[in-house]
């Protein structure tokens, strides 16, 4: 896979969706964060079902606290890893409001050391909430990235350093949306569409399937 292949690849993904955004439904940072918090092995479908229910009614660290956690599970519970994530929510919260008055901080290190939050969530934030080019490589990511040859690693930390290299500036904002949703949508994991896909031409899996 050389530059040229890539820039193409990404100007088509961009052409196909010039503003792309999470499929996470959210409000604010702090909506944003609590919604990738319990994202993590769940789906964003699933997330928003949630969602839905809960921020109308909490949706401030303050409002969450007041639930308590017991209180947040009844909104939760559909969420697998339920009970881990409300304890970690619950404790994010109290770190937001006793350390950051209330706010998402707009730092890397201050995200990771809040609870339930690691590279990947903070990633996430940073890029959706606050415009930064980074890229949060999850499992679709990885699999898109390693299959098409556009970046490849045997982890998602490799794939994450080679994207961030090999990414023109122009695409780095946008790159991480994009590739998730080729993933998710068309590079799927057990058959991938590739009959469907625009990207097809210059992909280097040499297993393409025709649907």
């Amino acid at each position: 896979m050389n530059q040229i292949k890539r820039k193409e690849i990404l100007t088509r993904l961009r052409d196909d969706n010039p503003h792309p955004t999470t499929e996470l439904n959210y409000s604010s940072p702090f909506e944003l964060l609590i919604a990738v918090i319990l994202s993590a092995q769940a789906t964003d479908v699933g997330v928003n079902k949630a969602t839905t229910k809960l921020f109308p009614i909490a949706n401030t660290p303050e409002d969450i606290l007041a639930l308590g956690v017991e209180g947040l599970k009844d909104y939760i519970k559909t969420i697998g890893l339920f009970n881990a994530k409300a304890e970690n929510v619950i404790k994010t919260c109290r770190i937001l409001v006793e350390q950051h008055g209330s706010q998402v901080p707009e730092n890397r290190s201050a995200l990771e050391a809040l609870p339930g939050v690691g590279r990947k969530t903070a990633n996430v934030v940073l890029n959706t909430a606050f415009g930064w080019p980074t890229i949060a490589v999850d499992t679709h990511i990885f699999r898109v990235s390693n299959r098409t040859g556009l970046a490849k690693g045997k982890n998602v930390n490799e794939v994450e350093q080679k994207l961030l290299k090999v990414v023109p500036k122009e695409f780095k904002v946008d790159v991480h949306h994009w590739l998730i949703l080729h993933g998710r949508y068309i590079c799927v994991a057990r058959k991938p569409r590739c009959g469907a896909c625009l990207i097809e031409d210059l992909c280097e899996f040499k297993e393409k399937a025709d649907t």
